[in-house]
């Protein structure tokens, strides 16, 4: 099969965020390499649903290598049973990510010396096998909780006494562990945490006519509601970035142990972000982390999941919120197609970690908060035809005052060139200082 790379998630959705967010994303465990094979920790998404004290986490990660080096320990509260693991179509990942990104809208000015319109016009979206014990487990302090073969992943389930036991278990069967991972499995060893440890079986990888590594689902009751992270910084090449998209029944989902922060949103915007939008939040983005001094947690999304407004992509349909873990909410229609999934609230954080920032893992809360929140750009195209009254000429002057504004926000928010930014406004004939409408009658006529 050869060497391939997973990626965490497609790179063409509404609003071009998909790539924008092309600076890693996290993971909730770290791979470990059988051999010297080559592993590349860089990006994940993970979709939380919470329901009472069961949790259904669905994992995508990004990682480059030969499939037969592909493994990942997760910790996890308790020996999860074989009927509760579960492999994930990708493309359900996907839908629930491209609809809760942030995104850009654009709207055209109407004509100010028209009479008012009773309605005003809709937003345009712009497009964004596994070795059996070959070392001795109950000497290492290593007791094999459990054995499963789910579809193309051969998973055992771990319990350890000390973190040397469990590193020697998995040296022993062939598995290379990052360095520096001792501390952090000694911390969840102490927690009376288990270890969730996956292969791909390349043989049913390929009867089943795989070419990539599907996403993994892992069910468990436990009165804790976390996110481990910080396995995920154990094999990483720098700090890591983690959407967490978390379905919940009655509103909101926050971190206690971080600052929840929300991404600055209703953002006016010069219109060559519409070309850059990419760059523009990834800027934007790594300006709130140094902002925040690297310690916050970052509300991206937060709706229920029948809805939105304005919308980037469709509203997840009710088969895949199900499947994701949502099954508190009614079944889905017989006929299929979309579906406004009641009691389903969609919160959607994104957190840069490492080490140093984030030295534990997420707790997280679900709040009775069901307000709307997203993060959205807009990009306003001014009206180019012929201005022959008051509130025309008084529309002109705002223009200039609008383009700075825009200018000013966007160089804030980024970092970038005020300089830079005003050329790239004049090449896309964007208003700015100097630069006015021209007018058939002198105003008041």
């Amino acid at each position: 099969m050869g060497m391939f790379r997973v990626t965490a998630f497609a790179l063409t959705v509404a609003g071009a965020l998909s790539t924008a967010i092309d600076p890693a994303l996290a993971f909730c465990g770290f791979y470990v390499a059988r051999a010297d094979g080559k592993l590349f920790n860089k990006a994940s998404k993970v979709v939380l649903a919470r329901n009472g004290t069961t949790t259904a986490i669905t994992m995508a990660s990004d990682y480059e290598g030969d499939p037969k080096d592909f493994a990942l320990v997760i910790p996890v509260p308790t020996v999860v049973k074989e009927s509760d693991i579960h492999v994930v179509d990708q493309a359900m990942l996907d839908r629930l990510d491209n609809y809760s990104e942030p995104r850009l809208v654009e709207y055209t000015d109407r004509d100010p010396c028209a009479p008012p319109e009773l309605m005003i016009p809709m937003p345009r979206m712009v497009a964004a096998g596994m070795p059996r014990n070959r070392a001795s487990a109950p000497n290492l302090g290593v007791k094999v909780e459990a054995q499963y073969s789910v579809e193309e992943y051969e998973i055992v389930i771990l319990s350890a006494e000390q973190s040397d036991g469990l590193q020697t278990w998995l040296t022993g069967n062939g598995y290379k562990i990052p360095a520096g991972a001792g501390d952090v499995l000694h911390s969840y060893i102490k927690q009376k945490m288990h270890f969730f440890v996956a292969k791909v079986d390349l043989g049913r990888m390929k009867l089943a006519a795989q070419n990539f590594i599907r996403p993994l689902q892992v069910r468990y009751s436990s009165p804790k509601f976390m996110l481990p992270l910080r396995l995920g910084t154990v094999n990483a090449d720098g700090p890591q970035d983690l959407i967490l998209m978390a379905l919940t029944r009655n509103g909101r989902v926050e971190t206690t142990n971080y600052q929840t922060e929300r991404v600055p949103t209703g953002i006016d915007v010069p219109l060559f972000v519409k070309d850059r939008f990419a760059e523009f939040y990834r800027a934007l983005f790594d300006h709130e982390v140094t902002e925040s001094g690297g310690t916050s947690v970052f509300l991206e999304y937060a709706w229920d999941t029948g809805g939105c407004d304005p919308c980037s992509a469709p509203p997840p349909p009710a088969a895949d919120l199900v499947t994701l873990g949502a099954d508190w909410s009614v079944a889905p229609p017989a006929n299929g197609g979309y579906w406004p999934g009641p009691g389903v609230f969609l919160t959607r954080l994104h957190v840069r970690y490492d080490r140093a920032h984030f030295p534990e893992d997420l707790t997280l809360n679900e709040t009775a908060d069901r307000a709307n929140f997203q993060g959205r750009y807009v990009m306003h195209h001014p009206f180019t035809g012929k201005l022959n009254c008051s509130a025309g000429y008084q529309y002109s002057q705002s223009l200039t005052e609008r383009s700075e504004k825009a200018a000013r926000m966007t160089a804030d928010l980024t970092g970038w060139n005020r300089d830079m930014i005003r050329d790239e406004m004049k090449k896309s004939g964007e208003i700015f200082v100097g630069r006015l409408p021209i007018f058939d009658q002198t105003p008041g006529k």
